[in-house]
């Protein structure tokens, strides 16, 4: 029996939500949503970021198995796939984008008095996962990618 807390609900008390609510704020990002705001969706992307999940069914999936513990990892709702991906597609991808940058500027000086062995850059160095998340072709029509994959990447988009 768990005695103590989750290591993602703990990981989350190191994320500002005061912030991303801002982001959310800035662009509109829970207006006319009921249930699945922009953080539950933060936090189902998170886990599957975190956990190494390859699709947004296998999030779905896998938090569906851990239904009963959702509540102690701070998700507050339980969603399926197409939600999550209709969420995805509806939602203004600068949210993300303007929290990251947030989140960038905060490690930035953490990291500025370390250097890289065997690396002389006079310039600043960001390494972002670009990881690809497969999912339905026939649904990313506007999108150009690797189709025998069945994945797309961001960069293509």
């Amino acid at each position: 029996m768990n005695k103590g807390r989750y290591l993602f609900s703990q990981v989350l008390d190191f994320i500002d939500k005061y912030e991303f609510n801002k982001c959310v704020k800035r662009y509109f990002g829970n207006y006319h949503v009921r249930g699945f705001d922009c953080w539950n969706q933060f936090l189902y992307l998170f886990f599957g970021q975190l956990t190494s999940l390859g699709s947004l069914q296998s999030i779905c999936l896998c938090l569906k198995a851990h239904k009963r513990k959702l509540y102690h990892l701070g998700i507050k709702i339980s969603v399926n796939t197409s939600s999550l991906s209709r969420a995805n597609e509806k939602r203004d991808w600068r949210i993300f984008a303007d929290f990251g940058n947030y989140l960038i500027n905060i490690v930035r000086p953490l990291y500025t008095d370390y250097p890289i062995a065997n690396v002389d850059i006079d310039n600043e160095i960001f390494a972002l996962d670009s990881t690809s998340i497969s999912c339905s072709i026939n649904l990313l029509t506007w999108a150009e990618g690797k189709y025998s994959r069945g994945a797309v990447d961001a960069y293509a988009a």
